[in-house]
């Protein structure tokens, strides 16, 4: 939690963006597992957090800008939850640490909000995520789930504030980088032949709690690095295989970090897999050279991916001109995912709130495979925070799919590519702030090339 004049602040520049009307929040409620009161782990929505920095259960919030009103709406521990949780401070206490006076009952939020209506004034409220959220908003503004939209001024208002990221933010942001690159260096040096996947990552996660962290996301560990979000961690490590890691630290704050990491199970990587990743550290470093503000961040996915059909060429895994395999989308059988996305309180930033909003400024999105994954496409900004992660990966069923299609012919060289179907996948991922004048790097450096690699390997 920041000072208190850092809610208010952002509050009243939220305010003057919007200029009239009423803006609800709707803070997130428990979530039973399997019943009741075996609960998910507990997550604070991240614009309530933003706005109003209280991480508990069953609250709502409005800034009536037309009155001047800011309330946060929510019901008082029982002696029961007392009990069963021991004594905290009351919402009054927690509410004025982030300068709300106005606290009121839980019931009390459809009347205002009923009220608000009946004048005439206009009610913002955010695109729901989450089922309790449809629930609430059908019965709080009448608006069935299929027409639960949002407002555009308000998600345009709240992505343009959360977008730069201030010193305090930033400061935040790194911490929980720091602790990311700590969670893969221990992967590191754990990885051996004859280990399960879930063995690293209880080691990762020895880390991460050790640090007072949650996991900003489910872990991908695993030698199946082809499979792009992999979450299962049962398969035995065998010599020969190579191990990739998309794993991140989230801070008590809620702050978030991302990194990926490939790592060989043996001390060294074979002649095939050096030479693979050797082209993604090449994409990955082109990418991270044209980092500056003003350069639209799709300009730079196609730096990278040129940079990876040379490499591919270099193998004769594919062929032909770069740019033209690349704007016709042949790249993309080894490059099937987007080059990074914004990150801050949401290891995808603000993705809730509609990705053409946060990363494109409202233009629309790329159909085109692999194009469409891209995430942030629009002009950085300094105080942008974002990932930089491409991949090389061999996907069989892939391979099978567009060769019978007879796609990309004149790129491919599929007869070629048949010897790399066990080839698994490559994907390293830095953290990157935009400055001024270029780029900082956030957190700690982990190994990204063969050789920093290998020499943490033995």
């Amino acid at each position: 939690m920041f000072s208190k004049s850092t809610y208010i602040e952002r509050r009243d520049t939220l305010k003057k963006r919007i200029g009239s009307g009423v803006l609800l929040f709707l803070g997130n409620d428990e979530l039973g597992l399997n019943y009741a009161d075996n609960t998910f782990r507990y997550r604070q929505d991240s614009t309530f957090l933003y706005y109003f920095g209280i991480s508990q259960a069953g609250l709502a919030a409005i800034i009536d800008i037309d009155n001047d009103r800011e309330i946060v709406f929510g019901d008082e521990l029982t002696i029961d939850s007392i009990v069963w949780m021991g004594p905290l401070p009351t919402l009054h206490e927690k509410c004025e640490t982030v300068g709300i006076s106005d606290v009121r009952p839980e019931a009390s939020l459809a009347p205002y909000l009923a009220k608000a209506a009946k004048d005439g004034r206009t009610i913002h409220y955010l695109p729901p995520y989450r089922p309790e959220h449809k629930l609430k908003l059908v019965d709080l503004l009448g608006i069935v789930p299929a027409r639960q939209e949002g407002s555009v001024p308000f998600i345009r208002a709240v992505v343009v504030q959360r977008n730069i990221k201030t010193a305090e933010e930033i400061a935040e942001i790194e911490k929980a980088c720091d602790i990311t690159a700590d969670m893969h260096l221990e992967a590191m040096r754990v990885i051996r032949p004859g280990m399960h996947e879930y063995e690293v990552t209880a080691a990762m996660d020895y880390i991460a709690e050790s640090n007072n962290c949650e996991l900003s996301f489910a872990t991908i560990a695993t030698v199946n690095g082809q499979t792009l979000h992999n979450h299962y961690h049962g398969n035995l490590i065998k010599p020969g295989d190579l191990f990739l890691i998309d794993a991140g630290a989230e801070l008590e704050s809620g702050y978030c970090g991302d990194m990926s990491s490939t790592i060989p199970a043996d001390k060294r990587f074979t002649t095939r897999q050096r030479e693979v990743y050797e082209i993604q550290n090449r994409m990955h470093l082109a990418a991270v050279e044209a980092l500056r503000p003003g350069i639209p961040y799709m300009d730079v996915y196609d730096i990278a991916a040129r940079v990876m059909v040379e490499g591919m060429k270099g193998l004769g895994l594919m062929k032909g001109d770069a740019t033209e395999a690349v704007r016709e989308g042949a790249h993309a059988l080894f490059f099937p995912h987007g080059l990074g996305h914004m990150m801050g309180l949401d290891v995808h930033d603000m993705e809730n709130l509609g990705e053409i909003w946060v990363g494109y400024d409202g233009q629309p999105k790329s159909t085109q495979f692999g194009r469409k994954s891209q995430r942030l496409a629009s002009q950085l900004k300094p105080g942008y925070v974002l990932t930089v992660e491409p991949g090389i990966y061999f996907i069989p069923e892939l391979i099978d799919l567009w060769r019978g299609l007879g796609k990309f012919t004149d790129f491919i060289n599929y007869d070629a590519v048949e010897r790399y179907r066990d080839f698994g996948g490559i994907r390293n991922e830095e953290d990157y702030l935009i400055t001024a004048d270029g780029a900082r790097r956030l957190g700690k450096k982990i190994p990204l090339t063969p050789d920093e690699v290998e020499a943490m390997r033995q």
